[in-house]
């Protein structure tokens, strides 16, 4: 697999099993290894929300995103343009886990980690696909207080059929990986402080969305790419 380049920008998709893109968020690389890709956003880099999901957020109504999830089993949601704001997000995420490790950060330094649990990843040509599955856990900075999140509407998409039974045996598993994460102090937690101390370089511009949207493609050996857009996904 051909990685990506540190400062290339890149695109996270978080794609329905119908093949539909539930939303679009532009980051920029730190680092592409095997063992997991790095990249990075700063308010002011593009992404795309659902419409409901981009109100929810605008007003802090639980409600709205709770029609936003509705919207998503019945197949009826459109995408709004948006802009990353408040933070500075350095992301690490294996491309086999169920999970990615996030640290959030304000101009007064590491706000916190937060484990958003979530599929694996497809790379694409502009960057990776993968699936939110709700359900998250946030971290205080030091590492010493975990705090679960959003289980109760993790629990109203299990209800929807949004997250499948065996979707929710993954997640089960990988909530007791990312806790030996933090016990062991492995991954982005073992070396914590340097996590800790990073910052979005200011030289950098905000990452932007390709225009027009288009459906992702799969990236695979070869450089070639398939003719179809991606297939079903979350069907494991």
């Amino acid at each position: 697999m051909v990685g990506f380049k540190t400062g290339e920008t890149v695109v996270r998709r978080d794609v329905h099993r119908s093949g539909r893109v539930w939303s679009e968020q532009a980051m920029r690389v730190i680092a592409d290894t095997g063992e997991a890709l790095v990249a990075a956003c700063a308010p002011g880099a593009q992404t795309r929300w659902p419409a409901l999901y981009a109100k929810a957020r605008a007003g802090g109504d639980r409600t709205v995103r709770t029609e936003a999830f509705n919207a998503m089993a019945a197949g009826e949601w459109e995408l709004a343009p948006g802009v990353w704001q408040e933070t500075e997000l350095l992301l690490w995420k294996p491309p086999t886990e169920w999970f990615s490790i996030n640290a959030f950060f304000t101009p007064a330094g590491l706000r916190n980690w937060y484990v958003n649990f979530e599929h694996p990843t497809r790379r694409t040509d502009d960057g990776f696909d993968t699936f939110d599955l709700t359900v998250d856990l946030v971290i205080d900075p030091d590492l010493s207080t975990l705090t679960w999140k959003d289980e109760d509407e993790y629990a109203h998409v299990r209800r929807l059929g949004i997250v499948t039974d065996t979707e929710h045996q993954a997640v089960q598993l990988a909530r007791a990986q990312a806790l030996a994460l933090i016990e062991e102090r492995a991954g982005p937690f073992a070396d914590a402080d340097r996590w800790a101390a990073w910052r979005w370089n200011p030289a950098w511009p905000a990452p932007c969305l390709p225009e027009p949207a288009h459906p992702a493609r799969p990236r695979i050996p070869g450089g070639a790419v398939p003719a179809t857009g991606p297939g079903p996904r979350g069907t494991t």
